[in-house]
C-alpha cells in the first residue's frame, strides 16, 4: 500500500469513529430523558449532597444502611462528641 491510501484509511477511521463518539454523547441524555426514569432512580442509588452554612461550629451528619433504623442520623461535632444513632 503506498502512503496515500494509508491515509485515506486513517481518516476514514477517524472519521467513523469521531462520529460514533457524537452520537453516543448525543443519544445517551436523550435516551435517558425520553425513558422517564434516570438511572439513579433505577438503580436504587442515594444521591448524596453536601454543603455548607456560616457559621462557628461544624459537624457532619451521616447516614448508613449499617444503622438499625433507615431514618436513623449520626451527628459529630468537630470536637468528636457524637449524637443521635452513631
Amino acid at each position: 500500500m503506498d502512503s496515500a491510501s494509508e491515509w485515506g484509511a486513517l481518516r476514514i477511521t477517524l472519521l467513523f469513529g469521531a462520529a460514533a463518539v457524537a452520537l453516543a454523547l448525543i443519544a445517551a441524555p436523550l435516551l435517558e430523558s425520553r425513558s422517564g426514569t434516570g438511572l439513579a432512580r433505577n438503580a436504587g442509588v442515594d444521591l448524596m449532597s453536601t454543603g455548607s452554612i456560616g457559621g462557628t461550629t461544624s459537624y457532619t451528619i451521616r447516614r448508613s444502611v449499617l444503622q438499625s433504623s433507615p431514618d436513623a442520623v449520626c451527628i459529630i461535632r468537630s470536637d468528636g462528641a457524637r449524637s443521635g444513632d452513631c
